[in-house]
């Protein structure tokens, strides 16, 4: 059985990762500040304490693994843009220093694979209207863009000069159902339209947190001469709160207006033909639709 360390596992996004892995037979153990809730996955998980520093010592944590995925990041708490607060240095220093010297333990432990969660913010300011493709230059405009993308280029460099192969995801914004105790991304969207507050129009990309999840799974199955320091856009829906709130408005017979939808033409979408080519295919309307339904009724009070 092939053994994953997931960093970020117990995350907003990592818990994806590590419930898919499970579901495909991979030996998972997660990395993080504190262990798991005993009930938060379906089989049990392996956990290793971690904290993102360059004085950490990487070594033990990557020990007898065979892939690493690091989905952890530090950050202010509900901040990615932005995320730095007020310690610039720090926040490279968790964030990129780490990463490095957490890849380079990585592959001097023998591991042979790893899948770097990378983002969106690293294509920056482009303009308007142009569909986003992993060839093209990036303009990173906020300091988390920007670790993201030193981090791509440093991992590249060394999964082509070692034998460790290492492919980033730049993810878009996820959704999904969260975890017990923790309200979901939308949660105060849906609670604003149900008691009728006007929703300002707005429109983003979305993917689930399955749908990222298969595809970590997907390039960790990759041969490696086909990704081996490659990016990945990793992208569904562009979708608009007008059609968010319109199932919300179906589901629970809600008679209040949809906010008007939001003006996409300059809107940067990200091409996802790398992914797909490889055979991922996401969920799309059904999922997502399925998605909210159950983000609705898992909100209504016992």
């Amino acid at each position: 059985m092939t053994r994953v360390l997931v960093t970020g596992g117990t995350g907003s996004v990592g818990r994806f990762f590590v419930a898919f892995l499970l579901e495909h037979q991979y030996q998972v153990t997660v990395a993080g500040r504190t262990p798991p809730p005993a009930d938060m996955f379906q089989s049990p998980v392996g956990f290793r304490p971690l904290t993102l520093s360059p004085k950490t010592p990487y070594e033990p944590i990557v020990e007898d693994m065979d892939c690493l995925v690091h989905a952890g990041f530090d950050h202010v708490p509900g901040r990615y843009r932005g995320g730095e607060g007020d310690d610039i240095r720090g926040f490279w220093d968790r964030n990129f220093l780490s990463t490095l010297l957490l890849f380079h333990s990585a592959r001097q432990a023998g591991l042979r694979r790893g899948v770097f969660l990378s983002s969106r913010a690293v294509y920056g300011v482009q303009p308007p209207g142009t569909r986003l493709a992993e060839q093209m230059e990036c303009h990173p405009d906020t300091h988390y863009g920007a670790v993201k993308l030193a981090c791509e280029r440093h991992l590249s460099k060394l999964s082509t000069t070692t034998d460790l192969t290492i492919a980033s995801l730049r993810a878009t914004g996820v959704y999904g159902q969260s975890a017990a105790g923790v309200k979901h991304k939308w949660s105060g969207l849906f609670d604003d339209y149900l008691s009728g507050k006007t929703i300002a129009p707005r429109c983003g990309t979305e993917i689930h947190g399955r749908d990222l999840a298969r595809a970590v799974v997907l390039l960790l199955e990759q041969p490696a001469d086909a990704l081996s320091g490659e990016c990945f856009n990793a992208s569904d829906l562009l979708l608009d709160h007008h059609d968010l709130l319109d199932i919300v408005k179906q589901h629970r017979g809600c008679p209040h207006p949809l906010p008007a939808r939001a003006d996409a033409t300059g809107y940067n979408v990200m091409s996802t033909e790398k992914l797909t080519q490889l055979g991922w295919q996401p969920g799309g309307r059904p999922l997502l639709r399925q998605s909210v339904v159950e983000m609705l009724e898992k909100d209504l009070p016992v």
